[in-house]
């Protein structure tokens, strides 16, 4: 029997089930948006009809690298800026799991911004949520790539000189095929735009702001916030790339004014994921590798000593 024939068992699913029984208390600062996150993702497995032992939870460090501890599902704690491409690699060896990279906006937009484009580009079939707090939270609250223009901390007492990243823009102009943005102050809207991308074929990025009230006193509840789809003032069209370019612009800059725009931004469908194209022109087995480990009589194309001989 196949180790993997737990994925797609058709049964009822709670979400206590992804609620760990060594570390089932989150330990986040109180009021950290943290919580919304895990929460959220919580709701969001048993929806699309997910269990613990079919999902993959891969982790960079910060704050926000403490989700795989309190979420129970198979976890990798990568190192900073290196999540996506583990993340990456369980996919592929094995599409039948659901795979969730999560990370801050240091880790995501900064130390692993390289891997965040060309995972984009490459439309790797898996989630990505980016913990965007607008600060280096657990180092004690240096400036991070989105923190805005200005924001004094203790490394730049008289305020950053720099420019933020454009996160949902940087993420749509890599190649991402579905991009949202919501907040842990709309609970309901992020188990909803989770599911969304989690359902998603493709690259999703959920740029997910989080309050840090502990080091991060100026972006404080990230209220009052406005849905874009529920708003009559923005009316555009999620699958048009130049629309959404525009809507995305729009969002980035009130956000440093002071005003949160969240919603679905971009839905990009019927695109091929990166397994796709490669299983179609036959760079990848149709069966998955992962399932080799469990077959006696599986033949490897390379095996580790053979790379070993060829690279000393």
């Amino acid at each position: 029997m196949s180790a993997f024939s737990a994925i797609d068992a058709d049964r009822a699913i709670d979400r206590e089930e992804f609620t760990p029984g060594i570390e089932p208390q989150a330990t986040w600062c109180p009021g950290c948006g943290d919580f919304a996150v895990l929460k959220a993702l919580k709701g969001a497995m048993p929806e699309v009809g997910r269990t613990p032992e079919e999902v993959m939870l891969v982790t960079g460090i910060g704050c926000s690298g403490k989700l795989s501890s309190y979420f129970e599902s198979y976890g990798f704690h990568a190192i900073h800026g290196r999540t996506l491409p583990v993340a990456r690699a369980a996919k592929l060896a094995n599409p039948g799991l659901e795979v969730v990279a999560a990370g801050g906006d240091g880790d995501g937009y900064g130390i692993g911004g390289n891997h965040f484009m060309h995972t984009a580009r490459e439309n790797h079939d898996l989630t990505y949520i980016v913990f965007n707090n607008e600060i280096f939270g657990l180092t004690k609250g240096q400036t991070s790539p989105t923190s805005p223009k200005g924001h004094k901390s203790k490394i730049q007492p008289h305020g950053t000189a720099k420019d933020p990243v454009r996160p949902m823009s940087l993420s749509l102009a890599s190649g991402s095929s579905y991009i949202a943005r919501t907040a842990a102050v709309n609970p309901r809207q992020a188990q909803e735009i989770l599911v969304e991308a989690i359902e998603h074929d493709g690259f999703a990025h959920v740029d997910f702001l989080t309050q840090c009230p502990t080091w991060n006193k100026d972006a404080k509840q990230y209220v009052p916030y406005t849905d874009v789809q529920e708003d009559d003032e923005f009316d555009f069209d999620v699958s048009d790339r130049r629309e959404a370019a525009d809507a995305m612009y729009e969002a980035e800059s009130r956000l440093w004014e002071g005003e949160v725009l969240t919603g679905r931004f971009y839905v990009q469908e019927g695109r091929p994921s990166y397994g796709q194209e490669k299983r179609a022109i036959g760079e990848m087995p149709e069966e998955p590798v992962a399932e080799r480990y469990f077959d006696d009589d599986a033949e490897w194309e390379r095996v580790a000593e053979e790379l070993v001989q060829h690279h000393t």
